[in-house]
């Protein structure tokens, strides 16, 4: 009886891996239009108050994260892992969005030759790893699903970012701002993209049974109530 229980519950996740798409895409981000404004007189960029004000290249950001937004049974996606690895290098958390899926572990290697104290007070994961330099190697479970930001209590630069999402379908985006999440489960699913600058989009799509589905997302800040 137990062994046809095991096979009852194994066989909807084995049908579910032969029925399973791939998504590919593309994702840009947007800003507010400036340039009407500095046309007008409103920019004043090259007086030596503001000629060294840096504006943000939304062609050039790096770190989306694309996932699907929902619980999904069955085995990792291709890439998801159950440790995952945020290292202190330079004064600086490599990498600054790690994505992991809920239940997994992290480790936190400082290869400094230096002290760091490194710390979270985000509702999802709160903790104090102390001061350590390299005679240790925390680890850390997030088991709560949701942004935990990362600081180091000694370094003004030292932030990152703890995306912890439902499931392990998910990636980032490459150079080109391309992206691709294999062995989808067939069906209807939200898929979400996220940047820590701009609002989160979310787009429903429809995964074939096998071959691929293309989606192109941008993120603007259209989606904000205008005041």
């Amino acid at each position: 009886m137990t062994l046809l229980r095991t096979l009852l519950v194994l066989l909807p996740i084995s049908l579910a891996n032969l029925s399973a798409g791939t998504i590919t895409g593309i994702v840009r981000a947007q800003g507010a239009d400036t340039e009407a404004g500095e046309a007008s007189g409103g920019g004043g960029y090259q007086s030596r108050r503001y000629k060294f004000a840096e504006k943000v290249d939304y062609d050039r950001l790096t770190d989306f994260v694309i996932y699907i937004d929902e619980p999904l049974p069955g085995p990792p996606a291709a890439g998801g892992v159950a440790v995952a690895i945020t290292t202190q290098r330079n004064a600086l958390f490599d990498p600054h969005v790690l994505p992991i899926a809920v239940g997994t572990t992290v480790k936190w290697p400082n290869e400094d030759e230096i002290y760091h104290n490194v710390f979270s007070m985000s509702d999802a994961k709160q903790f104090d790893l102390g001061l350590y330099h390299q005679e240790k190697v925390p680890v850390l479970t997030f088991d709560k699903i949701g942004r935990v930001d990362v600081f180091c209590s000694i370094h003004t630069q030292m932030h990152c970012i703890i995306l912890v999402l439902p499931n392990s379908f998910f990636t980032k985006v490459d150079a080109n701002q391309r992206f691709v999440i294999k062995n989808v489960p067939a069906g209807v699913h939200k898929l979400r993209a996220w940047h820590e600058r701009l609002p989160s989009l979310t787009k429903e799509v429809t995964v074939p049974a096998e071959g691929e589905v293309q989606i192109d997302l941008t993120l603007g800040l259209t989606t904000l109530p205008k005041y």
